[in-house]
């Protein structure tokens, strides 16, 4: 199945058009879609370091999580209410960029992941070794979507 035309749809829309002829709206939504990033960032470091030993020792890993659970998911839905009208404005250079289908590959992978498996071993009845593994892969497929996203702008 080709997507090219969903793509030239997609930008020719009212919001790809507005954000792609605007000076300054593209930028703005990009500084709000990074900072998200960033909160997004923190939200799973914290407890995912806490899950590899190295961090916040005094604090248990559920309440941690509880803690931070409404940053990740607050942000990621910033992420998303940012990144839709960034892809709408240049939909056909992400059709043809492979680093945007890593991104969303990625994402979908990373979201599954977080709101599952993750999810399970934050509740506290994890081995380490499971924890441990369970940390390096969230990391991981994080680092990806952000290393991809970065990606994007170079492709």
């Amino acid at each position: 199945m080709d997507l090219l035309p969903l793509f030239q749809w997609f930008e020719a829309t009212a919001i790809g058009t507005l954000v792609r002829e605007s000076l300054w709206m593209f930028p703005v939504i990009q500084c709000v879609h990074l900072l998200a990033l960033a909160m997004l960032g923190g939200a799973v470091l914290v407890v995912d370091l806490r899950l590899l030993g190295l961090g916040l020792r005094g604090q248990r890993v559920p309440e941690l999580a509880r803690m931070v659970h409404p940053f990740l998911v607050g942000s990621l839905a910033a992420m998303v209410a940012t990144g839709i009208p960034m892809f709408l404005s240049e939909a056909l250079k992400c059709y043809y960029s492979p680093p945007f289908w890593y991104k969303m590959g990625l994402l979908l992978a990373a979201v599954i992941f977080a709101f599952t498996v993750r999810r399970r071993v934050l509740a506290g009845s994890s081995e380490p070794p499971v924890c441990r593994l369970t940390a390096v892969a969230s990391l991981a497929l994080w680092f990806g979507v952000g290393f991809s996203g970065r990606w994007i702008a170079f492709y």
